[in-house]
């Protein structure tokens, strides 16, 4: 970096200063560096190269020294003719980017536009049919790839690419209500009284917070501020179901997902965590160094639970109003943990208490995430009190996963790590 670790003004420039073309070089050096290292060392198996490589020479050249590593190489390219889309993005960028961290609201704009005209003269869109790439028009408006037949994975990314859009939205995760039933693993059980409660109170909390939203929303002059369109997705499973009841006897659409039914926890559904650890310690083992992967007999993996949750991910992407997703913890962790892109080792111990719900809101460079308090309704779980924090660590806390924050100031802290337990099945 340059002098105080800060970029030189002309960085992002074409025709920036020897010293700023060397730092530039140096710092794409060091990228390629840790990427060799994260696939050759670290095991990896995807890496992302964010830069513009405006070129064609620029783009054929790191093909050919990634081919050399015998790294398979796809290009990304995001070709925007749309002004709106442009200003949308500003927007974004004076908000949201840490490029601009600490500069006044105009000035980043006005900086983020000035970069992107300067590289326009020099850009040369990619048209070379000896590559292999994916190019998105005007955010999904349309896209164009070529050369994409090589694997599996290939076709994934265009088919998840297929189903992305920047509109903005907000996803509400919500627990199902409670069972008086025991074994509401094995019996499709329906809500106890309690439970029926809870799904009232649920409903209020949600419908007042997007009122309030959209009153800050018109008090702050945004146009056409109307609320959007709310769809409520829940399992099969009667608990999720019935939790919706209260919003779809409101005129909400309720759509049920069979993907979405709680982990299967197989021979362990009926067993308490002392039988478990007497019948099957050889599983507890290995359940404790990798609860993501492991699988307990005639059980789910958390791993397993994400792939059978894939359709479900790739719809979220796609859908543009607010959803309110109602399903089993378990179902929750995998979807919070995508979209907050949390480890996989963390994600089977993240909890989600009934007394709160939260929201999640895709951003341009981060999720965001709130918390909507359930009032009277007490938490099913103990938690230790939080502070501040952005980067997620093996004890996980609301304030430990990447941009959460609290919509009033409550001292609870919603989001925990759990006592170790073989297997959760609450």
């Amino acid at each position: 970096m340059g002098e105080n670790k800060d970029l030189p003004d002309d960085y992002f420039f074409i025709n920036a200063c020897a010293k700023s073309v060397f730092l530039r070089q140096k710092i794409l050096n060091k990228c390629r560096e840790d990427l060799y290292t994260w696939l050759d060392d670290e095991n990896g198996q995807v890496a992302i190269y964010d830069a513009v490589n405006p070129h064609a020479s620029g783009r054929r050249s790191l093909a050919e020294e990634f081919a050399q590593r015998n790294v398979q190489t796809l290009f990304l390219e995001s070709y925007v003719t749309d002004q709106r889309i442009l200003a949308e993005n500003a927007r974004n960028v004076k908000i949201h980017s840490p490029d601009f961290h600490g500069m006044d609201a105009n000035e980043a704009a006005q900086l983020y536009l000035k970069r992107i005209s300067m590289k326009i003269p020099l850009f040369e869109t990619m048209m070379e049919n000896d590559l292999n790439y994916i190019k998105m028009i005007n955010a999904g408006e349309s896209i164009q790839y070529n050369n994409v037949s090589f694997g599996y994975l290939s076709h994934r990314i265009v088919f998840y690419l297929m189903n992305l859009h920047i509109k903005t939205r907000a996803i509400f995760f919500a627990r199902e209500g409670s069972s008086s039933d025991e074994d509401s693993e094995k019996v499709d059980a329906s809500l106890s009284d309690e439970g029926v409660e809870y799904s009232k109170k649920m409903t209020d909390a949600l419908l007042k917070h997007r009122e309030a939203e959209r009153a800050t929303a018109i008090a702050e002059g945004e146009p056409l501020a109307s609320l959007r369109s709310l769809t409520v997705w829940a399992s099969t499973r009667k608990l999720s179901f019935e939790t919706a009841i209260p919003l779809k006897e409101k005129g909400f659409t309720v759509r049920q997902r069979s993907q979405m039914s709680q982990l299967n926890p197989g021979v362990c559904g009926k067993l308490s965590e002392a039988s478990i650890h007497q019948r099957y310690p050889e599983e507890v083992i290995k359940h404790a160094a990798d609860p993501y992967h492991h699988r307990y007999p005639r059980a789910e993996s958390y791993h397993d639970l994400a792939v059978r949750l894939e359709p479900v991910i790739l719809e979220l992407e796609r859908e543009e109003n607010d959803i309110l997703i109602i399903a089993h913890e378990s179902v929750l962790r995998v979807l919070y943990g995508y979209l907050m892109a949390c480890d996989a080792t963390f994600i089977p111990s993240i909890e989600f208490p009934r007394n709160f719900i939260l929201e999640v809101i895709p951003t341009a460079y981060e999720n965001e995430a709130k918390i909507i308090p359930i009032p009277d309704i007490s938490s099913d779980k103990s938690f230790d009190h939080f502070s501040q924090k952005n980067i997620p660590t093996p004890k996980i806390t609301i304030s430990s996963l990447p941009g959460t924050s609290s919509c009033d100031l409550s001292s609870q802290n919603p989001i925990s790590r759990p006592e170790e337990h073989p297997l959760s099945l609450d």
